[in-house]
């Protein structure tokens, strides 16, 4: 069995991107980890989902923390740096914010659960940190330098079929009206050219547990939300399969949707 690391920018990120292939790989036998940078503490949360005096990272760590269950984590770790805001915000300039981390400090401090964890595979983030978010581009760096500390020789990367959203964005699949900022994004930006996937993970054996995880974020995602208003085939059609690039091939030949690998481990 092998030792697989999560590396999220925030909570609810891991539900979102990775969430079916988490839970596939515990069902598996799989020592799955997760490790989240930030507590989301620069979040919007939901209307009214607060107790008075509640602070929203305290709240967003106990989230993850039932996500973790759900899909079977076995180990959630948290870097301890503060939520960098979305881009352009004076948040991103806070000497506490994850953007403005030391890169060897970050690396060191991830290095060292990779180190605990005997950790076979980093899953991070692509290089735009799939949407540009500096948190989401900082799992990118931090987690390659983190990976040549530790060793680790496979390194993942998350990432979104951007041919897939383009198309499904034209054919009117999806309708941005009612959504937050982090859901309403340029999605010409947004994750990676099919060509470029090296994998693709059918996670539709696990959609009730990733959709339950993304329900476990209830400061974040409202049953309003973009991710949880969608019908269930809808719901199928954009979650049911989860993106990765394998680092190690990146930018060697180009990836037709024939070629795409379906597991972790090929």
């Amino acid at each position: 069995m092998a030792n697989l690391v999560f590396f999220h920018a925030h909570p609810d990120d891991e539900a979102i991107s990775t969430g079916g292939t988490m839970a596939l790989s515990a069902d598996q036998g799989h020592h799955v980890t997760l490790v989240v940078a930030t507590r989301g503490e620069m979040g919007e949360p939901v209307e009214g989902v607060l107790d008075e005096g509640e602070l929203l990272g305290d709240r967003r760590e106990a989230e993850s923390r039932r996500s973790a269950e759900i899909l079977g984590v076995e180990v959630i770790e948290f870097l301890g740096y503060r939520d960098s805001g979305m881009v352009g915000e004076p948040s991103n300039a806070d000497p506490r914010c994850f953007w403005q981390a030391d890169l060897e400090e970050a690396a060191t401090r991830l290095a060292a659960i990779l180190q605990r964890s005997d950790a076979d595979i980093l899953i991070g983030y692509d290089p735009n940190g799939v949407y540009g978010h500096p948190d989401h581009v900082k799992v990118h760096l931090v987690g390659a330098r983190a990976a040549e500390i530790a060793g680790v020789d496979r390194v993942l990367w998350a990432t979104a079929n951007r041919t897939l959203i383009q198309q499904a964005t034209e054919n009117g699949a999806f309708d941005e009206d009612g959504m937050s900022e982090d859901e309403r994004v340029d999605r010409s930006e947004f994750g990676m050219s099919e060509k470029e996937l090296t994998h693709a993970i059918d996670v539709s054996a696990v959609l009730d547990r990733k959709r339950a995880s993304l329900m476990a974020h209830a400061s974040q995602i409202g049953d309003d939300s973009f991710f949880l208003a969608m019908s269930d085939d809808l719901f199928t059609m954009a979650f049911g399969t989860e993106w990765l690039v394998d680092a190690a091939r990146y930018g060697v030949s180009s990836q037709r949707q024939g070629d795409l690998v379906t597991s972790l481990f090929d």
